[in-house]
């Protein structure tokens, strides 16, 4: 006769080889929130030069836009010449020169995973993932009898990671 499985031996088993399964992505959402904490700085990111040809006489506040770079202002005109932080635009000739600073290729792509949104078809990805770390918040209760002083224990540590959430988010 078969032994009859109980709730808690299907946690630990989904609760194993989901783990084993997000393995690779939980090291990217980790490498990459980390990076993130430091996106408002020049951390690890790269010098590029751009130099292009937009349309002629444009206005301030259509220049940005041109570029592809928010939030651009003008920061002083000579003659035919605007500058803006990092970069010029010449109205004459349309020509623009302007530096950027980007992530390494690879970290920007695992930011970029970090970052996505309904816009993104990887938005799925996080919503699963989310899904999953929620799983995993449930069942690590399931992991120790609740008589073992291991699962009591864990409950001390459970609050304590709780209190300090609470404090964090609301000092």
């Amino acid at each position: 006769m078969a032994k009859q499985q109980t709730t808690g031996t299907y946690m630990r088993v989904i609760h194993r080889y989901l783990g084993f399964f997000l393995a690779g992505i939980m090291a990217v959402y980790a490498l990459s929130g980390i990076v993130l904490v430091f996106r408002n700085t020049d951390f690890l990111k790269q010098e590029r030069k751009h130099e292009l040809v937009i349309a002629k006489n444009l206005p301030a506040a259509q220049l940005g836009e041109a570029l592809k770079i928010r939030r651009l202002k003008v920061t002083k005109t000579e003659g035919d010449m605007m500058y803006f932080d990092n970069g010029s635009y010449q109205t004459s000739t349309g020509k623009a020169e302007y530096t950027t600073k980007r992530l390494p290729y690879v970290l920007d792509k695992m930011t970029k995973l970090q970052k996505a949104n309904t816009n993104s078809p990887l938005y799925w990805l996080n919503i699963f993932f989310g899904i999953s770390l929620l799983f995993f918040v449930v069942s690590a209760f399931w992991m120790f009898r609740p008589t073992t002083s291991v699962f009591r224990k864990g409950l001390y540590f459970t609050l304590g990671g709780i209190a300090l959430t609470l404090l964090l988010l609301f000092v």
